[in-house]
């Protein structure tokens, strides 16, 4: 996954310069973001501190490797169930 430029504080203060007021095509030409960017980090950051923010990423890297050891347990099943299949 591309790693984004901006730091978890530089969208907060970003979005938070938004909900001041600030005129979002402004936003867009001062930070150099599109405004599909800006409203993604609305939809998915809107309201959050920073501290929420880190924990949130936190959880997503938890939820990928657990997702990850998921699908390794998965497929050593299914190896043995056809070692047994075959050998019966």
């Amino acid at each position: 996954m591309k790693t984004s430029r901006f730091t978890d504080n530089q969208i907060i203060a970003i979005l938070k310069q938004a909900e001041a007021g600030s005129p979002v095509p402004e936003l867009y030409r001062e930070h150099g973001i599109s405004n599909a960017t800006f409203y993604k980090w609305r939809a998915k950051y809107g309201g959050m501190d920073a501290s929420l923010m880190a924990r949130m990423k936190e959880l997503e890297e938890e939820n990928r490797r657990l997702k990850k050891m998921h699908a390794e347990e998965r497929l050593k099943a299914e190896i043995v169930a056809e070692a047994f299949a075959k050998k019966w």
